[in-house]
C-alpha cells in the first residue's frame, strides 16, 4: 500500500463532502412523506416545457422516488468511495439538470446568481472527482483493487 500524500487527502475531502451533501439530501427526501419533485419542477422558467410535463400525476410520483433514492446512493457512493465513477456521472447529470431547472436565464434562481451557481461548481467538482479515480482515495474503490492486484497471480 502507498502511503497517501497531500493530494489523495484533499481528494478524500472533496470526495466525503460531496457525498455528504447528497447523502443528507437522500436521507431528508427518502423520509419525508412530503417531498415531491412536482413542487419544484412547477416552478421552472428557462425551461419550463422542458420540465412541465415531469410533474404530470403519473410521472411525478416515480421521479420523485427515482430523485430521493437516487440522492442517497450518490451519496452512500461518494462518502463510501466504493464505485465513484459511476456514481459521480449520475452526479453530474443531476446537477446540470439542477441547473437548466433553476435557470431564469441569465440569472440562476434568483438575482443573486448570475449565469452560474453552485450547481456547476458541483458539477465541476464531481467531475473532477471521476476523473482523478476518487474512490482510490480512502475509499473502497482503492481497497477493492488492491484486493483485485493481490489475487491476481504472477506472471512467469
Amino acid at each position: 500500500m502507498q502511503p497517501f500524500t497531500m493530494d489523495a487527502r484533499a481528494v478524500f475531502a472533496f470526495r466525503f463532502l460531496m457525498g455528504w451533501t447528497f447523502l443528507y439530501a437522500g436521507v431528508t427526501q427518502v423520509l419525508s412523506p412530503d417531498f415531491t419533485v412536482a413542487a419544484f419542477l412547477s416552478h421552472t422558467k428557462t425551461f419550463h416545457d422542458l420540465y412541465a410535463p415531469l410533474t404530470n400525476p403519473t410521472i411525478a410520483p416515480t421521479l420523485t422516488f427515482l430523485v430521493s433514492w437516487g440522492h442517497l446512493l450518490i451519496g452512500l457512493s461518494l462518502v463510501s468511495g466504493l464505485l465513484v465513477r459511476i456514481s459521480g456521472v449520475f452526479g453530474v447529470l443531476l446537477m446540470l439538470t439542477y441547473y437548466t431547472a433553476h435557470l431564469d436565464f441569465p440569472y440562476v434562481e434568483n438575482k443573486l446568481n448570475f449565469v452560474f451557481d453552485f450547481h456547476i461548481v458541483f458539477a465541476l467538482l464531481i467531475g473532477w472527482l471521476v476523473a482523478v479515480n476518487a474512490g482510490r482515495a480512502f475509499g473502497l474503490d482503492g481497497w477493492l483493487a488492491e484486493r483485485g492486484h493481490q489475487a491476481l497471480p504472477a506472471h512467469g
